[in-house]
This record gives C-alpha cells, structure tokens and sequence, in this order.
C-alpha cells in the first residue's frame, strides 16, 4: 500500500470493524482496516437474531459490509495480521506480520475473543454447529431437539433455567462431581431436568452435527444440541500492550464512547461485550466510528 498514514486505523475487519468503518467512512475520515481474515463464528453455519439478516451465512453478512463499505473511498483494506502496536508523539505505530508498517492518530481493535475449549474430543469440531454458546442466537432452531448443557456450580443452574425457556427436553451434564447446592439440584429436578455427573470422554457426531454424548464410564447420552460457555482470551494481545485495563471477566474495559483507558485507543465488539452477537458487535462498532469522529473534530478545534 502506497498510503501508510491514516486517521483511524482499525485492527479487526469482521462486523464490529465494519461498522466502524463505515461510520468513520461516511465522515469522510482516512481510515485503514487490517483483518487477518479469521474471524471466531466461522464455522457457524447461519447467523440469527439480527433484524434483516436473520438465518443468513455470517461469511455473507461479512462479505456484503465490506462491498458497502468499500464504497467509502477514504478507508483502505489491508488483509493481515497486526503484531505490533507503539504509541508515539503523533498518534500510534502498527506493524503487520508481512513487516508493513502504518500510523494513525487513533486506533481502534475490533479484534474479538479466542474460546479456550476443553480437550473433549469432538466439542471443537461441532463449536459453532451443534455446541452453541447463544439460546437466543440459535435456540429457536433446536427447540424441539434434545438438548444438553456442560456446566458446573452456579453457572450451570443459572444457565439450565435459561436453556429451559427453549426446550423442557433438558438435561444437565457437570463433567464430574456436581458442584450445586442441594437445593438448586431440588429446583432442577422439579422441572424434569436430568443431572449427569460422569465425565465426558467425546462426542460422536456427523460433520460437526452431535449425535451422542459418549462418557468415560461408556454410558451414552443422545442429544442433537448442546449449549456451552467456555472460558476465552482476547484475540489480540496488541490493545494489553498499550496498557489498556481489562475488566474481571477478560474484557477490554471502556466507557460509555468505546474509549479504553488508554487515551486516542478505542475498542468494539466481542473484545468488549459479554453477550456476543452479530447485532450488539454491529452497533457497538458503529457508535465507536462516531465517538472517534467526534474525538477528530473537537481535537481540531483545540
């Protein structure tokens, strides 16, 4: 790329980064977006619950933003990996792994989290397909299966009452000794949700679609959905490098405008948001693309 000085720079082209991008594109701001193409839903095979695009291929969803936002001619596109990040007296360094180097006055990270799954042989080739992490992403279209959930403690009775607005045909798998109280496994066994305390050895399944729960004491379950919420990392090292804080739960930490608590550094989407979806990246990307708007234009009046 000839260009190597922008506005914003955005690490993270999927949905949240798109949206920014256009919200920038359209104040007429010279931005560039550095993707590595990987985004965390790409083996799901339809996206839900975001009006307009409702049961669409994400890869679709993705593919059209950036045709739209292309259309902006004041933001560029660079397709890989951002591995370094500096702040400098002007603004900010982003190196890539090619070696290319670029400079903005802010940056944003659009970059995601990394879903640290267990070594269950199977779970990671169904993520996304049949082992899902979001009844309202993709509840409605396994509410008539039978349908399992892998947590332990309070997480797995707070999730169990949740999973059952979907399907009564429920039942809970601890993956070892059930840590619940004695009066939250009263709860559940009163609403007809089974408690499964073996370990989990693997899970059969077809393409990634579950057809049994196989456990190490060779007991077996059938189910054709399971919910699970794993433990994740954010995606991109770069923003921590900066300094910016990271909330309890992992999250990049902003405030009300996206801003992180490093100055000119802004962040969207998964990175920031407990409740990950298509709809909530989308519009987190987008007002972040008009708070640093707004940041450009009062610093020029400075």
């Amino acid at each position: 790329m000839e260009q190597k000085h922008f506005e914003v720079i955005i690490v993270g082209g999927s949905y949240s980064g798109l949206s920014a991008a256009m919200s920038l594109g359209r104040s007429l701001r010279q931005v560039l977006v550095i993707d590595s193409g990987l985004p965390c839903n790409r083996q799901t095979p339809h996206s839900h619950n975001f009006i307009t695009q409702d049961g669409e291929v994400p890869a679709v969803i993705s593919a059209k933003a950036k045709l739209q936002v292309d259309f902006y001619k004041t933001v560029q596109f660079y397709k890989g990996l951002a591995v370094q990040a500096i702040k400098t007296k002007e603004g900010f360094e982003i190196k890539t792994d090619s070696g290319e180097t670029f400079t903005s006055k802010k940056v944003l990270f659009a970059t995601g989290v990394k879903d640290l799954l267990p070594e269950i042989k199977g779970l990671a080739e169904c993520w996304g397909i049949s082992v899902l992490h979001c009844p309202y992403c993709h509840g409605y279209e396994v509410k008539t299966e039978k349908t399992a959930i892998i947590a332990n403690g309070e997480m797995a009775f707070e999730y169990a009452k949740l999973i059952s607005n979907w399907t009564k045909d429920l039942r809970l798998l601890t993956n070892g000794k059930s840590t619940l109280t004695s009066e939250q496994t009263t709860i559940l066994q009163k609403h007809q949700i089974e408690i499964i305390e073996d370990e989990i050895e693997c899970l059969e399944h077809e393409n990634g679609n579950i057809k049994q729960v196989i456990f190490k004491s060779q007991s077996k379950a059938a189910v054709k959905a399971i919910y699970f919420r794993p433990p994740f990392e954010q995606h991109c090292f770069l923003p921590e490098s900066l300094g910016c804080e990271l909330t309890e739960q992992g999250l990049i930490k902003v405030d009300m405008l996206q801003k992180t608590t490093i100055l000119g550094v802004y962040a969207s989407g998964d990175c920031v948001i407990q409740a990950r979806s298509v709809a909530m990246a989308v519009s987190s990307g987008s007002f972040a693309g008009a708070s640093l708007n707004r940041e450009l234009i009062d610093e020029s009046f400075s």
